[in-house]
């Protein structure tokens, strides 16, 4: 098996529980900090927000995440469920303005360990943007993933396509656009 070096990683692996600096559940903790930018929050519904994954497939993977706790989907109640449905919707209007992928790949996280998430507490969507020959000679030979972008610059393009949304407004750059 061939190995990269990824010394960025070391600080996910030995994380005690979730986060060192999170007391309880990540995703109830982050979207209550205060500092959306720094927290990578791009966008929050009435039941829901939008997060930028800090080690993304592809430059724009986002996860929308119910506010409520809990990792059974048939936990949320109706309203809930609904806003989330919305909230992706949205979410990949932003991606389509922001990014003008060929496509998406989106994913329930359901069921912990088995079903490949690190948090399976809390449910949440993965989405990502795919374009055609995204995966270039580094996957296939080296089995090595390059990323493009800097985070920074995925959630400003994705807040600005969020802010640019009907109903949308935002305080300022380093608050959530609210949906």
């Amino acid at each position: 098996m061939d190995q990269v070096f990824a010394p960025w990683r070391i600080e996910w692996v030995e994380r005690p529980e979730k986060n060192p600096d999170v007391g309880g559940c990540v995703f109830c903790e982050l979207p209550e900090r205060g500092n959306d930018r720094e927290s990578r929050v791009v966008a929050r519904s009435d039941h829901a927000y939008v997060l930028l994954n800090n080690y993304p497939y592809n430059p724009g993977h986002t996860m929308v995440i119910p506010d409520a706790h809990g990792g059974e989907y048939e936990a949320l109640d109706d309203e809930a469920l609904l806003d989330h449905a919305r909230l992706k919707q949205r979410t990949i209007d932003a991606m389509d303005a922001a990014f003008d992928p060929d496509g998406y790949n989106v994913g329930l996280n359901l069921g912990g360990n088995a079903a490949g998430g690190s948090i399976d507490d809390h449910l949440h969507t993965h989405v990502v943007p795919r374009w055609a020959g995204d995966n270039n000679f580094m996957a296939v030979i080296s089995e090595t993933k390059v990323i493009v972008e800097a985070l920074e610059e995925s959630y400003d393009r994705l807040h600005d396509a969020f802010a640019d949304q009907e109903g949308a407004t935002v305080d300022s750059r380093d608050d959530a656009v609210r949906l």
